[in-house]
């Protein structure tokens, strides 16, 4: 346990606090998008990782959203509005 706690300490730390960017790419005959976050960081999401579908959502538009490790890397999921946040 100890060694566990020391080299948990040791390991960089993570901000884990939800993310923020803008809808740069919505293929709606595909069902997904793309984001990129305020670092830079282009994200890929889902039809069903966004609330309200992607009907709900634009090109540029300001969202908030969180992120999940997936088969193909991590994504974006529950993505929506940032005023809704």
């Amino acid at each position: 346990l100890r060694s566990f706690v020391v080299s948990f300490l040791a390991t960089p730390s993570y901000d884990i606090s939800m993310p923020y960017g803008k809808v740069t790419r919505i293929e709606h005959s595909h069902g997904y998008g793309f984001i990129v976050d305020d670092g830079g960081m282009d994200w890929f999401f889902v039809e069903a990782g966004a609330r309200g579908g992607l009907d709900a959502l634009w090109v540029g538009e300001r969202v908030a959203f969180s992120s999940e490790d997936s088969a193909g890397g991590p994504r974006a999921v529950d993505v929506h509005n940032e005023q809704l946040d």
